[in-house]
């Protein structure tokens, strides 16, 4: 029996033929995606369709455990499938945090911090991108990267249509959604693979910052200049340009949005309060049980009291298309575990990384980890490589720990699929009607993609080596 067998505790043997035929269907799901615009199909429909065929076949082949659900207490319930195998969590968070932000975003609370910083860069887009960059790597460093890409992107799209700069509404929305994956490794809350690794490890939370900050200063300047010449955001040159953006901002007044002084200062309140509930979620009595979601729900209905005759408004502006690939793309992921797809992934890391501790076997580590996690989700990706280095008797100080890390929480930046907060980020981008399909993002966040990649492996191996 190999190591990773005995670390997924899997319960039932699967012939090596079910599961390179489920590898090949998770290909065939991928390749799909990437022809979205040529099938014609919302991203929710394609992977629901894969999520029936995956759950049909797994159950005609016996790979899927069947049984009732054993509560604390010994008390069990009966329930389908699918339903646990669909991370709750992460649907609550996205749930919960569209609505909080929709309906913060009615007391003008956002248009504010909008126009104030645009006024801060004086209507140059170069500083407006920096100030943004940064306020999105803060954000995603303190709440999570989904939460931080809904913040950062409504603020990007009112502060660029108010400086008729929409032209470049594309390029700010994509370099946001790529940094969230960028401060999601400045802490070990930031996101959930850094939580699961760290806990296998036993990395401190100063610890973890101490090693994880120099690289995510390092990639943060590097990816907002790589985008200014991607994307052509330049700085104003001309006194025209800048005569043009002064008479905007003379325009701007970011007192307009605020109907009411004492809802903006309520919300204002709420959003701190959100703001530190959210980081603060997992050390806090109680909300580390219930979870960010339960966290994110509970500040969304505090909001909506405020609106409680017309909640269905906000409901109706709800994302169903993210929230139903989401749930799809989690049952397909668990049906993939159970027919030992992961573990597949995982056999194959091991045999390349070797018994021995080496430059190689660490940055193939780094580099095969964020080629699972563009392509599958990170956090079972993550939790499996965890179990596989612990068996191992990885030591606590192994770079091999970090390649994990970096792998998991940097291949969100390869495809669209790979990342929560980046699929939010094309999902914004969709909602202001620009064009970007699979294979467009693909080819766009592939430099950024590499460039991580390579700056990550170099840290590792230089710095924590």
């Amino acid at each position: 029996m190999s190591m990773t067998t005995e670390v997924t505790q899997i319960l039932h043997q699967v012939a090596p033929e079910i599961t390179w035929f489920f590898t090949a269907l998770l290909a065939a799901m991928i390749l799909s995606l990437a022809l979205e615009e040529k099938i014609h199909a919302k991203k929710s429909i394609i992977v629901g369709a894969f999520a029936i065929v995956s759950l049909f076949l797994g159950t005609a082949l016996h790979i899927i455990p069947f049984g009732n659900v054993i509560l604390p207490g010994g008390h069990a319930i009966e329930m389908p499938v699918y339903v646990p195998a669909i991370d709750w969590g992460v649907i609550a968070i996205i749930v919960g945090s569209s609505l909080f932000v929709d309906v913060t975003s009615r007391s003008g609370l956002f248009s504010w911090i909008a126009i104030k910083l645009t006024k801060l860069s004086g209507g140059d887009p170069l500083k407006l991108l920096w100030y943004y960059g940064l306020m999105t790597v803060l954000f995603s460093a303190v709440l999570n990267n989904v939460t931080a890409m809904i913040i950062v992107g409504s603020l990007t799209a009112v502060s660029l249509s108010k400086l008729k700069q929409k032209n470049l509404l594309l390029g700010f929305l994509l370099t946001e959604g790529l940094l969230t994956n960028i401060g999601g490794l400045l802490t070990l809350i930031s996101s959930v693979p850094n939580i699961i690794i760290g806990h296998a490890a036993n990395i401190s939370f100063v610890d973890f910052f101490l090693k994880s900050s120099p690289f995510v200063l390092v990639a943060t300047i590097a990816t907002i200049y790589l985008s200014t010449r991607i994307f052509s955001i330049q700085a104003l040159k001309s006194n025209e340009e800048k005569q043009q953006a002064e008479y905007l901002i003379s325009s701007f007044d970011e007192n307009d949005g605020i109907e009411s002084n004492r809802f903006f200062w309520f919300a204002s309140i709420m959003l701190v309060l959100f703001i530190i509930a959210i980081a603060t979620a997992s050390i806090t009595p109680v909300a580390r049980d219930l979870g960010m979601g339960f966290v994110a729900l509970s500040f969304a209905a505090i909001m909506l009291l405020r609106y409680k005759a017309e909640v269905d408004e906000f409901y109706r502006s709800i994302d169903w298309d993210l929230i139903g690939f989401f749930m799809a793309l989690f049952v397909v992921i668990n049906v993939m575990e159970h027919a030992q797809v992961l573990e597949l992934i995982g056999d194959g890391i091991h045999y390349i990384i070797g018994e021995q501790l080496s430059l190689f076997g660490t940055s193939i580590l780094l580099i095969s980890s964020a080629i699972a996690s563009s392509v599958t989700d990170n956090i079972p990706l993550a939790a499996m490589l965890s179990k596989i280095l612990v068996a191992s008797h990885t030591p606590e100080s192994s770079p091999l720990w970090w390649s994990v890390v970096f792998g998991a929480n940097l291949g969100g930046n390869i495809t669209p699929i790979g990342s929560a907060s980046t699929l939010v980020a094309v999902t914004i981008i969709h909602k202001h009607q620009l064009h970007l399909s699979f294979v467009d993002f693909v080819k766009k966040a592939l430099p950024f993609a590499l460039m991580h990649i390579v700056l990550a492996t170099a840290y590792v191996l230089l710095f924590l080596y």
